[in-house]
């Protein structure tokens, strides 16, 4: 038998927005391919360079104004796929928060300097006319929901299934970036530009399995939602099945990422010294390579669309 490769991926935070590697995993897709999955908790953000660097990871989930940022102080990273390729947060408010006003000289929460939080909480607060100059922005992690819920911070952006628990608990919601269906490439598939060169068969791979992954996941409700209430702890029924939708219907089914989702992150995040070039953080050759060989055709076949 062939020895399987040890594929390392980074995780930030839980999220449904993994939930395609959740899937393949579960279903054996990637062992399927040559590879032994290993899911590695990272802090993200400002570390997805370094882990990358190091090798502590192979592929990082996060967004891609991490790689704007890291690609910045040096790094070498790429985007070779998505997730999201929109935003998918709603920045929710504590207890007697009501308006900009009520916000101003406050505390707001992201998870961490240089993840999808850090530049789209900039987004959230201009859409109520504020920056960054008008609050206090502090690193909370993943417990933005229970942070704001006991008001250690004011605000905090969330995304599935936080945002639903948040509006089921009733918490009030003063930006829906959700609902205005911004491109951004939220929630990108990051690796090493060396990695992807030394190792390009074994990212093909991963890549096979994650997408795949998403097929199931769309074509076995029943199955998917078993899954995602495993890995989210989610113990509520109607919290899981918005969870789900929301994965359904905004996944891109091919991991395909757009080149209008990382314009408008490189206009936010990069500075007037970063390179404005699209093409130094998004590299769609993986998925030229897959789409050539007719690997998305037949999935399409095996499973059927949406």
């Amino acid at each position: 038998m062939t020895e399987l490769f040890t594929f390392k991926v980074g995780e930030a935070s839980p999220a449904n927005t993994f939930f395609a590697i959740w899937m393949a995993k579960s279903a054996g897709f990637y062992q399927a391919n040559g590879l032994e999955l290993e899911i590695v908790p990272v802090v993200g953000g400002r570390e997805s360079g370094p882990d990358l660097e190091s090798g502590r990871i192979h592929l990082m989930h996060i967004g891609m104004s991490s790689v704007v940022r890291a690609n910045a102080l040096g790094g070498n990273l790429v985007t070779i796929g998505s997730l999201s390729n929109i935003i998918r947060n709603t920045m929710f408010t504590a207890p007697g928060v009501k308006t900009a006003a009520d916000l101003k000289g406050k505390i707001v929460g992201i998870s961490s300097v240089g993840s999808e939080t850090d530049p789209t909480t900039t987004l959230a607060l201009k859409k109520i006319g504020l920056t960054r100059r008008d609050v206090t922005i502090k690193e909370i992690g993943v417990q933005r929901l229970t942070a704001v819920r006991t008001g250690e911070v004011a605000a905090s952006l969330m995304g599935e299934p936080y945002r639903s628990q948040a509006f089921a608990l009733g918490l009030d919601a003063i930006v829906d970036l959700y609902a205005d269906r911004t491109p951004w490439l939220y929630s990108g598939l990051v690796v090493h530009r060396d990695f992807l060169k030394t190792h390009r068969e074994a990212v093909l791979r991963f890549m096979r399995g994650t997408v795949e992954g998403n097929y199931l996941a769309v074509s076995d409700e029943k199955r998917a939602k078993a899954v995602m209430a495993k890995e989210l702890s989610l113990s509520d029924p109607k919290i899981n099945d918005v969870s789900y939708a929301n994965f359904r219907s905004e996944t891109p089914l091919n991991a395909e990422s757009t080149r209008e989702g990382a314009k408008n992150i490189i206009d936010v995040v990069a500075g007037a010294d970063a390179s404005h070039n699209v093409d130094d953080y998004l590299d769609n050759s993986v998925y030229e390579e897959l789409r050539a060989e007719g690997f998305f055709d037949a999935m399409k076949k095996k499973y059927g669309g949406r």
